[in-house]
C-alpha cells in the first residue's frame, strides 16, 4: 500500500478514497501512513524488516512530509454538532499550524483554513498530506440532514480542489463518495470499494496466502478458517475478514466476531423493507445462490432507497454481502454472515419462509 501511495504522491491520481466496511482496518491503515510519511514521526524502526521497506521510494519519503491526520468521528459524535463540527475542525487544525509554523504568523485562529494552507505552502514551499479516517460520518450521524451533508462536501471540495498545497489526500469510510449532481466535484478522488476494489484489492483484508500463514502458526483448522470467514471475492482475490480472524486465532474458537460487534437490528431494518423479491433474494442467496444486481443507481447513502438493489448494494458495502464483480451477483460470504441473517428471517414478517427453509435443510440432510 506505501509503494502505491508513493506512486500517486504529487500526481493526478494524489486524491485517494477507500470505502471498507468496519472492523476492516481502515483506521490501521491510516494510522500506518501517518507513522511512515510524517515528519514528526521517526517510525524506521517501524518498517525495518518490513516488505514496504523494498519499495523503490520507501527511503525518499519516510517520515519526510507534513501530515494532517483527521478523525472526523471526533468531530461529530451526534446531530447535535451538526451546526458546529465544520468551525471546529477548521479552528483546531489552524491552532495547531500555528504553533507548527510559527514563521508563518501572519493569521489568527479564525482564519479560514484553506487559505492558511496556502499561506504556509506560499512560505515554506512545502505542501501537505491530508489522512483523513471516517470521511463519511455526516452521512452515517446525519441520515436525513441534506443540506449538512452538502455543506461538508462543499468544505472538502474547497480544501481541496486546485489546491497546490495538497501533495496527497488519503479518505477512508465505510461508503463510497455521495452522488449528488452539482455536488459531483469530489470525483477529483480515485474510489477503491466492496464493488470496486482496483489495484488495493490485497490491502482490503487478509488475503489467502496470509490467513494460510496465520493457521500454521497458530495450530488452527484452515478449512475451517474458510468455511466461515472466507467468502469476499475482490477483483479475482479471497479476501477474509481481519477482525475474524485475529479474533479466531487468538481465541481458539469458531463463532461470529465480526457481528457480534453490532446488534442485528442494524441489518433487520434494511432487509424487512418492503421492496419487490427483497426478501425473496435473501432466502435464495442462504441456500447458496447469487443474486444479480445493479448496483449503478446506489446513491452512496443510507436513506435513499428505491429499489432491491439498492439495499442489497448497501448490504455490500457494509460488509453482510459479498460481490462478483465479474458476473454482478451478490451472495452470502460465509458461515459468520449467514448466522447473522438467519438470526433476521427468524422472526415474524417472513411469512413462512424460514419455514420453508428449515424444511428444506430437513430434506438435504434426509437425503
Amino acid at each position: 500500500m506505501i509503494s502505491y501511495t508513493n506512486s500517486v504522491l504529487n500526481t493526478l491520481q494524489k486524491f485517494v478514497s477507500v470505502s471498507r466496511p468496519r472492523r476492516f482496518g481502515k483506521s490501521m491503515a491510516a494510522d500506518m501512513l501517518v507513522a511512515y510519511y510524517s515528519s514528526g514521526c521517526d517510525s524506521a524502526e517501524l518498517f525495518a524488516g518490513r516488505a514496504a521497506e523494498k519499495g523503490e521510494l520507501f527511503q525518499e519519503h519516510l517520515n519526510q512530509h507534513n501530515v494532517i491526520r483527521l478523525d472526523m468521528q471526533r468531530f461529530l459524535e451526534s446531530e447535535r454538532e451538526l451546526d458546529t463540527f465544520i468551525g471546529k475542525i477548521e479552528n483546531g487544525v489552524v491552532a495547531e499550524l500555528k504553533k507548527m509554523f510559527p514563521e508563518c504568523n501572519d493569521f489568527s485562529l479564525n482564519s479560514r483554513l484553506k487559505m492558511v494552507l496556502e499561506q504556509i505552502f506560499s512560505q515554506t514551499g512545502k505542501g501537505f498530506i491530508f489522512i483523513i479516517d471516517e470521511w463519511d460520518c455526516v452521512f452515517r450521524v446525519a441520515k436525513e440532514h441534506k443540506e449538512a451533508q452538502k455543506e461538508y462536501l462543499d468544505f472538502l471540495r474547497g480544501l481541496f480542489k486546485g489546491a497546490e498545497y495538497v501533495d496527497m489526500a488519503y479518505m477512508t469510510g465505510i461508503l463510497p463518495i455521495k452522488k449528488y449532481g452539482e455536488h459531483s466535484a469530489l470525483n477529483i478522488f480515485d474510489e477503491y470499494s466492496m464493488i470496486d476494489s482496483g489495484e488495493l484489492t490485497p490491502y482490503f483484508g487478509f488475503d489467502e496466502d496470509e490467513v494460510r500463514e496465520l493457521c500454521g502458526q497458530n495450530n488452527v483448522s484452515f478449512s475451517e478458517v474458510q468455511k466461515w470467514y472466507d467468502g469476499y471475492f475482490l477483483n479475482g482475490c479471497h479476501i477474509y475478514n481481519p477482525k475474524s480472524v485475529v479474533d479466531v486465532m487468538r481465541r481458539g474458537k469458531f463463532r461470529s466476531y465480526w457481528t457480534g460487534t453490532e446488534t442485528y437490528e442494524a441489518l433487520k431494518v434494511y432487509i424487512d423493507m418492503n421492496f419487490n423479491g427483497l426478501k425473496e433474494a435473501i432466502i435464495e442467496m442462504l441456500s447458496n445462490v447469487r443474486c444479480k444486481i445493479n448496483t449503478r443507481k446506489f446513491q452512496n447513502d443510507m436513506t435513499t432507497f428505491k429499489t432491491r438493489d439498492d439495499v442489497l448494494t448497501l448490504l455490500v458495502h457494509l460488509g453482510y454481502l459479498a460481490y462478483d464483480e465479474g458476473t454482478g451477483e451478490a451472495f452470502i460470504p460465509n458461515q459468520e454472515i449467514a448466522e447473522e441473517f438467519l438470526n433476521v428471517v427468524d422472526d415474524d414478517g417472513w411469512n413462512g419462509l424460514a419455514q420453508a427453509l428449515s424444511r428444506s435443510e430437513g430434506l438435504l440432510k434426509s437425503t
